[in-house]
């Protein structure tokens, strides 16, 4: 368990790069091969700042951003969290051994998982599916029909892209549904089923949560689309909520995710937000103009050969996040400072090398530290993550990979 109310983080190290790598480096220096770490400090600030952000509404936590128990029990016991949003059926029922309260992101088809949900009393109270289409309920009931089946409670995930007249789809290809009509069609359906429960609905800003907006020349564009996107929203989510609360008692309606906590708690519709991602804070999080978190974590690889005097390589570190296949996507050296991935080649399966002025100075065994692009994708790389606080070690937590789980 990390204790994330122990003491102040308002030092904010991370302020001075050099101070800042240089104590991780140190705390981390007699561990081999790539290491992983997160800086306690840095990830207490990003807890708390996201509450504050929040404004009083609850933050559920997306553990795909964070895969690590460690880190989301700890999180979870700030006031203020409650709940995980898990990213398979698989995980929730594996999360659902210590929490009362996960809801499954995403539909699924794991007809293994599905029976298992379904045949176990403790774990249909305590998670949440996720469905967009009648089809997901009747592959559930083929699995496992509703005579004798525990009660499975549902979620309805309902599209929150916008649609422009000049610019088409903006936002994430998910669900079918995106009226008022849409949602109650289904919602009624639902409701009439034998053995589903329909408890909550959930709509992901993907276009206003995701998209940096603070630098570069389509900045003002972003800024332009995140307003007029925000505002049809959240006419067209309290349609929704209103038709449904006609249908069925909610329990919960989710919505945003880091990038958009001011502008998701702000709406009346909205009982609860998704954030993840912030805790970590990959560098995709830096082009934001409303909030500025830690750098959390980061994973150092070392310099294995040197090609010519301006280049050095370090072993691994193609540890791509997920989204199009753009450079933004890719790890980020951030120390020793000015390091660049070689245009040709990026961040590598097995090598990257790298270009800069500290690449004359640094050495073979030397480490160079890279910030991941978005957060939870670096864990399936590592088995664990040290802790480092005050330039020192002062534990580990393991992730999913080190507790033997790969979920997807």
């Amino acid at each position: 368990m990390i204790e994330l109310l122990s003491r102040e983080s308002a030092a904010q190290s991370w302020r001075d790069p050099a101070a800042y790598w240089g104590a991780i480096a140190h705390a981390v220096a007699e561990v081999s091969g790539p290491c992983a770490v997160i800086e306690v400090d840095a990830l207490r600030h990003n807890a708390l700042d996201m509450l504050v952000r929040a404004a009083g509404v609850p933050i559920r936590v997306a553990s795909k951003s964070v895969r690590v128990r460690g880190v989301l029990e700890s999180t979870l016991a700030l006031p203020g969290y409650a709940g995980v949003l898990a990213y398979t059926l698989p995980e929730a029922l594996w999360l659902a051994r210590t929490h009362e309260d996960v809801v499954v992101g995403y539909p699924s088809a794991d007809r293994d998982a599905l029976a298992r949900l379904a045949g176990d009393e403790r774990s249909a109270t305590r998670v949440t599916l996720m469905v967009d289409d009648l089809a997901q309920l009747d592959l559930l009931d083929h699995v496992a029909p509703s005579r004798g089946r525990a009660e499975v409670r549902v979620a309805i995930d309902a599209d929150a892209s916008w649609r422009s007249a000049a610019l088409g789809h903006v936002g994430v290809r998910r669900s079918p549904l995106f009226e008022a009509s849409d949602v109650t069609r289904l919602a009624r359906a639902i409701v009439a089923r034998p053995g589903i429960r329909l408890v909550g609905l959930m709509m992901y800003e993907a276009q206003i949560a995701g998209q940096p907006d603070a630098v570069g020349p389509e900045a003002p564009m972003m800024r332009w689309m995140k307003r007029r996107s925000r505002e049809e929203l959240h006419d067209r989510r309290a349609r929704i909520v209103a038709a449904l609360r006609e249908i069925a008692s909610l329990e919960f309606v989710n919505g945003g995710g880091t990038g958009s906590l001011e502008s998701t708690a702000a709406d009346p519709s909205v009982t609860e937000v998704t954030a993840g991602s912030g805790l970590l804070a990959g560098h995709l999080f830096d082009g934001y103009r409303g909030f500025d978190p830690a750098p959390a974590s980061a994973f150092g690889l070392e310099v294995v050969r040197r090609p010519s005097d301006d280049i050095a390589t370090v072993l691994g570190g193609g540890w791509i996040a997920s989204g199009p296949a753009r450079a933004s996507r890719q790890p980020r050296p951030v120390w020793p400072a000015g390091l660049k991935t070689v245009a040709r080649e990026g961040s590598g399966e097995v090598q990257t090398p790298l270009r800069g002025a500290a690449a004359r100075t640094v050495s073979v065994g030397d480490r160079v530290w890279f910030r991941h692009a978005k957060s939870g994708e670096t864990a399936e790389h590592v088995d664990r993550y040290a802790l480092v606080a005050d330039g020192v070690v002062i534990g580990e937590e393991p992730t999913y990979r080190g507790e033997g789980k790969a979920f997807l």
